[in-house]
């Protein structure tokens, strides 16, 4: 570890992937008095943060060598590999400063196995600490944060970072479970949100001012985190700006098809629910809210 992890001060973070979840955790870290330099391949989401007082820099090799502790947070497989082993990558830093990186994306297991392989070779440990949480949960601290490595001193350097990002770090052991039980989480997220939109609608069909029926769903036995965080949306037919894409959802969707079917475990309710996504996603729904299945449920009512 460097001298600025083990010493009395804050160690420096770097973030690489500046967008909805990424720059929602540097803002968070810079309020709690980190120094933090970023990285982002687009201006918006760079402009962002450099106007919260971060330091953005060229690439990932150079948020390595400049900071203690690197969080990951993006968007895709192909974002992944490139931040990992493209040019100007981690796998690139020979001497840098971060030992620690903190994985945060939800990707395949294999694929951050790969990863921490890759890593390991540099002395540099990779840890599997994936969010379970929108946009707008992590947004307001309300994102939780499953850690899990195989490092006792890199976990122990990790975990106050994370903790200044969301309001809880759940630490699950080795290696993978991270990724194991976010893609658990993230089952569930898919059947209730898919529940939240048929809900909203039943009740506007059924005669019901869904802006009446929501406070008294959410008060009741039936509630969930997808209907209160959702259901104003489903309310209000509005699912922009999104606080999780559908396109990006929809990656999540096949990993955890991949996960159980590897794991031999049947998830019939979840393939229902799934496959509102997937309508939402081929009615032009995208780039929208995941909210958006109610509009596929009222398009099935007729509305």
């Amino acid at each position: 570890m460097s001298a600025a992890a083990d010493g009395p001060g804050r160690p420096v973070v770097g973030v690489v992937g500046l967008g909805t979840m990424g720059g929602a955790m540097a803002r968070h870290l810079l309020g709690a008095g980190y120094d933090v330099v970023g990285y982002d391949v687009a201006e918006s989401a760079t402009s962002a943060f450099t106007g919260a007082g971060g330091k953005a820099l060229g690439g990932p090799a150079a948020v390595a060598e400049a900071c203690d502790v690197v969080i990951l947070s993006l968007p895709s497989i192909a974002a992944f590999r490139e931040v990992v082993a493209g040019a100007g990558g981690l796998s690139s830093v020979v001497a840098g400063r971060a030992r620690v990186i903190a994985e945060t994306s939800t990707m395949p297991l294999d694929l951050k196995e790969w990863a921490r392989d890759e890593l390991a070779s540099r002395e540099v440990h990779l840890l599997d600490c994936p969010i379970s949480g929108t946009g707008a949960q992590m947004a307001a601290m309300d994102a939780v944060f499953y850690m899990s490595g195989d490092d006792a001193d890199a976990l122990a350097l990790a975990e106050p970072v994370l903790t200044a990002c969301g309001k809880g770090v759940f630490g699950l052991g080795a290696f993978g479970n991270g990724t194991k039980l976010k893609l658990v989480a993230n089952h569930l997220v898919t059947i209730h949100n898919a529940s939240a939109g048929e809900a909203m609608a039943l009740a506007r069909h059924g005669g019901i001012d869904p802006a009446v029926a929501l406070p008294a769903l959410v008060a009741g036995a039936g509630t969930s985190r997808m209907l209160e965080l959702r259901g104003p949306m489903m309310v209000d037919g509005e699912y922009e700006p999104p606080t999780m894409k559908v396109d990006v959802f929809m990656k999540d969707v096949e990993i955890i098809t991949a996960f159980a079917k590897a794991s031999r475990v049947p998830l019939p309710v979840f393939a229902a629910a799934a496959q509102l996504h997937l309508a939402a996603q081929a009615c032009g729904w995208g780039g929208a809210d995941t909210a958006s299945v109610h509009a596929i449920v009222e398009r099935l009512s007729g509305a």
